[in-house]
């Protein structure tokens, strides 16, 4: 029998050439369009959307975007399938405002920037006020006449040891679908904040993991996702709802050039952010999150080889518990990998045997697990995933349970 023939790859010149004409392109489809928007009188910034910072004692790292028109508030509690498409619509169609004098306050210091030509702003100074002993504290965003003020929530870091925790999002904290592409098209666009749902036993495990072994809540949670920054305020809203603790929330942008959600490979910037987390702050070793489903078993294993002892465990959940598939052969070969860094790295098929293993190492209270044991087994009494996309498809009341079952595959290095 012959063999196939390999598939053909465009040489890498053109290959860039092509990229470099839909950077050009793009940008110049942008320019056209604030030009209109400017003589409609249509982009005069209106919205500042103040996403979550981060300080220490030393400084403070805050962005954001400015919007000409607000997000959409939360989700109604009778929201339909329509309306929650219409609602997606909106997300994705958000204008923002390039170049945008603004004023950024903190503690004792301001600092001025404008936004960038996505209508972005990031910033990074320093502060000499000594921080409160709250985990939160609020900076607040203003255009640079001072109109517009808007709190931005800044999460305090401790100084002295500790533990942080950087946790992907999609299939690690909420059901996202990634084995079936339907179920997660209809999830993404005919659901909304209440109706998404957690992962068994998440809000527990992450309140534990916050509450730390101390008790004293003042563990560091940080979110890295390859969603957009458009879903935002959707996944602010998810995590309110749900009780998972609050946390930074580091997103990309759509586009095609380099750094935007088009354009990037994979899912390498979480590496990218996660490492810049763990070097912001020495004093932390850090518990990783992510899932099966995607390639945090690799990156992970990466920050095991990149930073050792600095990693205190990472869990990758089971996106298919049920079965034994090629994503569970995917993280059994990372596990084997970092085997000889001396981090543990667990597949587990639910929040219990996270939380087990954390209480094992120190990360969390002993008394945390039976919460954790609890509300699994109350969160397996929701509707499933195929069931929850179907109802806000039809329109069908979520009425029915289908409790899963935990088959023990847990595999640790």
């Amino acid at each position: 029998m012959d063999k196939p023939s390999p598939r053909r790859r465009w040489p890498t010149a053109l290959r860039g050439h092509l990229h470099n004409i839909a950077v050009d392109v793009d940008e110049h489809v942008d320019t056209a369009w604030r030009r209109v928007n400017t003589r409609l009188g249509t982009n005069a910034p209106r919205h500042i959307a103040a996403y979550r910072g981060f300080a220490d004692a030393r400084g403070v790292e805050l962005f954001g975007r400015v919007l000409s028109n607000r997000p959409r508030g939360g989700p109604g509690d009778d929201d339909r399938w329509w309306d929650n498409l219409l609602n997606t619509y909106r997300r994705f169609e958000s204008d923002e405002v390039p170049n945008v004098p603004l004023r950024l306050r903190f503690r004792d210091a301001d600092f001025e920037i404008a936004s960038d030509s996505e209508g972005y702003y990031t910033a990074t100074f320093d502060t000499s006020a000594t921080p409160s002993d709250a985990l939160w504290d609020n900076a607040i965003a203003s255009l640079a006449d001072g109109t517009l003020a808007t709190p931005q929530p800044v999460l305090q870091v401790a100084d002295g040891p500790g533990i942080g925790v950087i946790s992907d999002i999609d299939d690690t904290i909420l059901h996202s679908g990634v084995t079936d592409w339907k179920t997660a098209a209809q999830l993404t666009f005919l659901h909304n904040a209440r109706t998404r749902k957690p992962l068994e036993g998440v809000a527990q495990l992450y309140q534990a993991l916050q509450a730390g072994a101390d008790g004293r809540g003042r563990v560091p949670i940080f979110y890295v996702s390859s969603s957009p920054w458009n879903l935002y305020e959707l996944l602010e809203d998810f995590m309110e709802l749900n009780t998972i603790p609050a946390g930074p929330i580091f997103l990309r942008d759509l586009g095609v050039d380099t750094g935007k959600f088009i354009k990037s490979a994979g899912h390498g910037h979480k590496l990218e952010r996660a490492s810049q987390l763990i070097e912001r702050f020495p004093q932390l070793r850090w518990v990783l999150l992510g899932d099966s489903g995607q390639a945090d078993a690799e990156l992970y294993a990466e920050a095991a080889h990149r930073f050792g002892d600095r990693i205190a465990a990472i869990y990758i959940r089971d996106v298919d518990p049920a079965a034994l598939s090629r994503y569970d052969s995917g993280v059994d070969a990372q596990i084997e990998r970092v085997q000889g860094t001396g981090v543990p790295m667990l597949r587990a098929a639910d929040s219990l045997a996270m939380a087990r293993h954390a209480a094992s190492l120190g990360l969390i209270a002993t008394d945390a697990v039976t919460a954790v044991a609890h509300e699994v087994v109350r969160d397996t009494q929701r509707p499933t995933l195929t069931e929850a996309a179907g109802d806000a498809a039809t329109g069908a009341s979520a009425g029915r349970s289908d409790p899963q079952q935990d088959n023990g595959d847990n595999r640790e290095a």
